[in-house]
């Protein structure tokens, strides 16, 4: 499903390897024609379970405590205003020059996954990074005065 600027969801189908184009987005419509849709005109397009779900529900748009998936916690900034958040993978070899896929706040919901386009965005900010806490080392503590030296003076 294709969410436009100002314009009706467009149901459809793209194929992941090749749906995003130089000049637009490739879209096949459930009756079978394809359609370029220029970037600047599409807000969001979201990878569904089925048709006839809609956008992602209003409450559901924003994480309400830190997320569990291992990734970039984002939150994103459409040009008419719109906030979402989502998980953008922390590799950056995966990021296309089009846009960003995520991970919808709601992965339960209809939405598995999403693609902004760029041009889509007033703003984007890295809220966090979720993923295994690395083994810190503790600090040194300094030698006590009670302490005594292996090597090195003696009390002569």
């Amino acid at each position: 499903m294709v969410t436009r600027f100002d314009r009706e969801t467009l149901p459809g189908y793209v194929s992941p390897q090749t749906y995003l184009q130089d000049t637009g987005l490739e879209l096949l419509t459930p009756e079978g024609t394809v359609s370029l849709l220029p970037y600047s005109d599409v807000k969001l397009v979201c990878f569904v379970r089925e048709f006839g779900q809609g956008e992602p529900r209003r409450e559901l748009r924003l994480f309400t405590a830190r997320p569990k998936l291992q990734g970039l916690w984002v939150r994103m900034k459409f040009r008419d205003g719109d906030l979402l958040d989502g998980i953008l993978p922390n590799n950056l070899l995966l990021l296309d020059r089009t846009g960003f896929t995520v991970v919808p706040p709601d992965p339960n919901f209809q939405n598995q996954r999403l693609f902004v386009p760029k041009s889509a965005l007033a703003e984007m900010a890295v809220l966090g990074v979720v993923g295994t806490a690395r083994a810190t080392r503790k600090p040194v503590q300094p030698a006590t005065k009670e302490q005594l030296e292996m090597f090195g003076k003696h009390g002569d």
